[in-house]
Order: C-alpha cells, then structure tokens, then sequence
C-alpha cells in the first residue's frame, strides 16, 4: 500500500501533466523537476537556482527528491504554471523580452525578478525605466583604443531617434550620435568578461561599429537593453504601419547567427592564412583581429544561391601556405572567400550557419546592402 508520501509524489507527477506546468514557468525548458510552493509554479534546475536569490518570494523544493506536505501540495494543484502566468504577466510589453532556456543568466534571473519580485507586469507604471521613450544614466564604457572601461554618459531618445553617448558627463556635445534604425543590442557576458556585459552596435558609414558597456546593477542593465527595444519598436511600428507584432518583435535585437574563430587567407590566396575573430551578423560575415575590436577588418557579403552565392567544404587545391586542416570556401559573383577552422566541428558549424543564409532568399532591402558590399570604397 502506497505511504503519504508516494501519494504525494504520484500527485505532482500528475501535475507535470497537466497544462502549461510540462515547461519551466520562467524558461520554457521542457520537463521540469523544480517547483516554487509559494509562488505555485514549476521551474527547471537553473531557473530553481535563481529563485533561491529571493528567498523572502520564493522556496524550492524538488518535485521528485524533496518532502511534500499535504498543504504544500493542496497549494500547487490550486496554482499552477498557468495561473501563475495570468496573475504576475498581466501587461507584458510586446518589446520586453522573455527569455528561453538558452539566454544568458542576468536576462533569466531580472525576468524573474521583474515578475514575483518587482510586479512590474501588474503595476505598468514600474515598467517606466524602459518604457518611457526617454533614458539617462551612466554605464561603464570600454575605450576603443585603451580597452579601459570608463564611466560614460548615456541618453536614449525615440523623439530623436538615437542613442548616444558623452565622454564628459557635462558635454555638450555626443562622442556618438547612434540611430535607432541601425541599432542592435546583445549580451555577451563570456566574450566581455563580465555578467552584465552588453555589445551594443550600429552602422557608420555602412560599416558595423561595436561598442561595450556593463553596469554593476543587473536591473539597470536589463532596463537599458528593453529600453532599446521599445525604441526599436516604436520605430519599427512608423516604418511598416499596420504590421503585427509578431512580425516587429523578431527585429527588435538579435543573437548573432554565429562567432568564433577561424583562418582567412587574402583575395590572391597566395598570403598567408591569419587567425581571426568572426562574426556573421544576418548576412554580414565580419573578422576581427581581436573579438572586443571597435571596427571590423572587413566584412563579406552573403547572399542567396538565386544570386550566385555559395558555401563549398575543403579549400581549392591550389591553396599554399600553412593553415588548419578544415577548410569552407564561399563562392560569390565577385571571387572566392577562403577560410580554415581548428576542428571538424567548428567546420560544420560554420557551414550550417552560412548555408542558412544563402538558402534563405533575399529581401528588397539586403539587395542594397549587397550592392553597397560591390561598391565598397
């Protein structure tokens, strides 16, 4: 005969069953085996983790290791993912990000906090730090020259339509005036070397210009990445009036489709093969000499096969000097791009993520980044 406490356990179980609580509550990971008994949701192990950050909110415990009481139980069956979603996500902006399994921590956890801790998705008025049009403050900034980080002056504006940014906290004058238009934000905390770390860039003169900033506070990081967002966002909504939501949102920031590094060798393919940091940005393939460089060393186009682009394994066999053994060569209308990765993995990687460009037809507006690429100065 079963005891209390297999009882218990059969009856969470069933309770993963049931809808919406078969995915963390915060994440989306499948299968979680986590659950908060006072805040009646079921989570994942690493979302558990940042829970026990606000230990005055939440308490975990694990649905399949830990002791149930009958109250504690009574609770979860009268809550649940999805009633926890309708009470504490009453007014999500449709430019705040939620994050997935796979982002970084400091996204994971203020959204958490955002939620249980601050009720910022009850209250709208506490989402005003990013959803006010207008934002200023002070970030760490890393010298482009230097790679010091200093303390920099920073004002978003949608009336404007830009972001910038003061070497002097009473200048008058912006060291960078960053249209919204072009703007993209992503964290990078491995690459940065800090949890809050932010990569931020936009184009100058057709060309990709990174800047990146921290801020000891993860709030205030997270408030300046959304802000971007919704400036993004009520951009995007005047350029293509009448377009969904979910068309919009896709387009507020972006991931980069790849980075790492590889070997390129120079247009003659008779130089030698140099290590390089990539990354490919949409249809931009850009190196860099280091991965925290300001400026790219040059950037490649890749297009569509419809428009004579394409991602070869191996390198030609005429190809000299010394270089790493696994070679991707990139056939566009104007010559052949020639690159080398340390491993077959890396290889493979780098092949799925270009050829998921070039199968991918091209839209009215890349057809003009192509035609800047021919041109180039």
């Amino acid at each position: 005969m079963a005891t209390d406490e297999e009882h218990t356990r059969q009856r969470l179980k069933q309770l993963l069953g049931k809808p919406g609580n078969g995915n963390c509550a915060d994440c989306g990971a499948a299968d979680p085996e986590w659950a908060s008994y006072t805040l009646g949701v079921f989570v994942c192990q690493s979302c558990s983790g940042l829970h026990r950050n606000i230990p005055q909110i939440s308490t975990v415990k694990s649905v399949l290791l830990d002791p149930w009481s009958i109250s504690e139980l009574e609770f979860m069956v009268s809550a649940g993912n999805n009633a926890a979603k309708a009470k504490y996500e009453q007014n999500v902006p449709a430019f705040y990000y939620r994050p997935t399994s796979s982002d970084c921590t400091l996204l994971r956890e203020q959204w958490i906090r955002a939620r249980y801790e601050r009720n910022e998705f009850m209250c709208v008025e506490r989402q005003e730090p990013y959803s006010a049009g207008y934002r200023e403050g002070l970030l760490w900034k890393r010298g482009r020259d230097n790679g010091q980080y200093l303390s920099r002056k920073f004002i978003l504006s949608e009336r404007e339509g830009a972001l910038k940014y003061f070497n002097k906290h009473d200048s008058r004058e912006p060291k960078a005036v960053m249209k919204i238009h072009t703007l993209n934000a992503t964290f990078q905390p491995t690459k940065i070397g800090n949890a809050h770390g932010l990569q931020i860039t936009y184009l100058k003169h057709n060309s990709t210009r990174n800047i990146f900033v921290y801020h000891e506070d993860g709030k205030e990081m997270v408030d300046w990445f959304n802000a971007i967002r919704a400036a993004r966002f009520h951009y995007l909504q005047v350029a293509f009036p009448g377009a969904h939501n979910a068309d919009l949102v896709p387009k507020l920031t972006r991931d980069y489709i790849k980075e790492g590094y590889m070997e390129k060798t120079g247009p003659k393919h008779t130089e030698g093969f140099k290590k390089r940091w990539f990354t490919m940005d949409e249809r931009r393939l850009m190196y860099f000499k280091d991965p925290m460089d300001a400026y790219a060393r040059g950037e490649v186009f890749i297009g569509s096969k419809e428009n004579s682009y394409t991602v070869l394994p191996g390198l030609p066999p005429s190809t000299q000097g010394y270089h790493w053994q696994f070679g991707i060569t990139i056939v566009t209308p104007e010559r052949k791009f020639l690159f080398a990765c340390e491993t077959e993995e890396d290889q493979r990687d780098w092949i799925a993520a270009l050829q998921s460009m070039v199968s991918r037809p091209m839209l009215p507006q890349e057809y003009a980044v192509e035609a800047y690429f021919k041109h180039k100065p």
